[in-house]
């Protein structure tokens, strides 16, 4: 970048850059990230998956030998073979497993359901359980905010709850009970059952429509609900299930790791050090310019990777999140525009170079600033687990100590640097 006299100095922006990484970056990572027992602030909203990136479910038939895998709710974890008789536990239609299709799901997660003719579908989901609350949410995105959620719990009396739940958005002030777009058979009461170590939530649906490939939520909480208002869960997943196969896969949780790494690397590592390169390393004219310019192609591929990456999972999972869907395209803009400021750079001693120099720095700068906030907008809508909060964390502070560092040794070379005197009082030796 060329040198302006009246310039904001990269180091001021990649300061401000950390500070909303660390002092706004809280308040929006904030989902799931509170841990005070009396919390107010999140219900659902942090993913701490223990699922592999395809995790593929296979039907369980009744009557074989076969059990839920998983990590459990903890220490003594129980198996549930699909055939155990349920006919003790629940009254009809819910006891009756004869034709229902049972497929173990997720950690030791166990669902047994059945559609009818007329779009009706009998669901039966079990899980061992010690305290808490378990649910199942339907969505039409996969994402948590917008779905409609049967959740299930024993309260501390030992009475049974269940509800069903709308989640309006990540606050426990906008997971509402009694609310939801599922239509549940009203002559046919939800009801929920503890048998031994297992908790089974069991319900009846009527559907527009014969359902087959479906994204559902399954979640888990160790916290009681209080006056009904949910405890922010302990894990959840999300999944794709086909209820025409019994089968499910993780959902795009590929494509999300792999946006968020290319991201990270393209936006928060590569074009920042590209930057840095050009007003640390002017005095080693003509190297700083190929350095910057090679960097910065470089980090352009990978963050435009990125941004290919994030229209798939977008049009994938059918996501609702304008803010970063708009700063990502305009990110993308100003990239291009700075790729074409390259080819279009104007002599130095050309007069309308100073109007490219301007052009060129302030464009970079909103370019670096907002690729920075929507890698924290792209980590919170992503409801990614700590490590990546604090990876990139950890990665800002970096950057901000190679410019401290680096800028105060360029103050330092300056001060060093020795004046010559005006021609003006120079006199001519003898």
């Amino acid at each position: 970048m060329a040198d302006l006299g009246f310039r904001v100095s990269l180091s001021w922006v990649l300061i401000g850059l950390c500070i909303l990484g660390f002092f706004f970056g809280p308040k929006v990572f904030a989902a799931g990230a509170e841990k005070d027992e009396g919390d107010n602030h999140k219900a659902l909203g942090k993913d701490n998956s223990t699922q592999k990136d395809y995790d593929q479910v296979r039907p369980q038939p009744q009557g074989a030998s076969g059990s839920v895998s998983g990590t459990g709710y903890g220490e003594g974890q129980r198996f549930e073979l699909c055939d155990t008789d349920l006919s003790a536990v629940l009254a009809p239609p819910y006891g009756n497993i004869s034709k229902m299709i049972c497929t173990p799901i997720w950690n030791t997660f166990l669902l047994r359901y059945f559609q009818r003719e007329d779009h009706v579908m009998t669901i039966v989901l079990s899980a061992v359980y010690t305290t808490g609350w378990v649910g199942i949410g339907f969505s039409n995105s996969g994402m948590m905010v917008g779905s409609s959620c049967m959740v299930g719990w024993f309260n501390k009396k030992g009475h049974p709850r269940i509800k069903q739940y709308y989640l309006e958005g990540y606050h426990s002030s906008q997971v509402i009970p009694d609310k939801g777009k599922l239509e549940l058979v009203k002559h046919v009461p939800p009801v929920v059952a503890l048998h031994g170590a297992m908790i089974y939530l069991a319900f009846q649906v009527k559907f527009p429509a014969r359902l087959s490939r479906q994204p559902i939520i399954l979640a888990f909480g160790s916290r009681y609900p209080n006056l009904y208002h949910l405890k922010r869960h302990d894990d959840k997943t999300a999944l794709w299930f086909d209820f025409s196969q019994a089968s499910a896969v993780n959902i795009a949780s590929t494509d999300k790791r792999d946006h968020g790494i290319l991201a990270i690397i393209g936006w928060g590592l590569i074009l920042p050090v590209g930057a840095i390169v050009a007003r640390y390393l002017r005095h080693k004219d003509p190297l700083w310019f190929y350095l910057h310019a090679g960097i910065q192609l470089v980090g352009f591929i990978i963050g435009l990777a990125a941004v290919l990456v994030g229209i798939q999972l977008y049009n994938r999972i059918d996501a609702d999140i304008p803010a970063h869907k708009g700063i990502g395209i305009f990110v993308l803009v100003l990239s291009i525009l700075q790729v074409l400021a390259f080819f279009l750079r104007p002599n130095k001693d050309s007069k309308i170079r100073i109007y490219w120099n301007w052009y060129h720095h302030w464009s970079g700068r909103m370019a670096l600033f907002f690729g920075a906030l929507n890698v924290v907008l792209g980590i919170h809508y992503g409801e990614a687990k700590n490590d990546w909060k604090i990876g990139y964390g950890f990665l800002v502070g970096i950057i901000l100590v190679a410019v401290i560092v680096l800028e105060a040794l360029a103050c330092l070379r300056r001060s060093r640097k020795p004046s010559l005197p005006s021609s003006s009082f120079q006199m001519n030796p003898i």
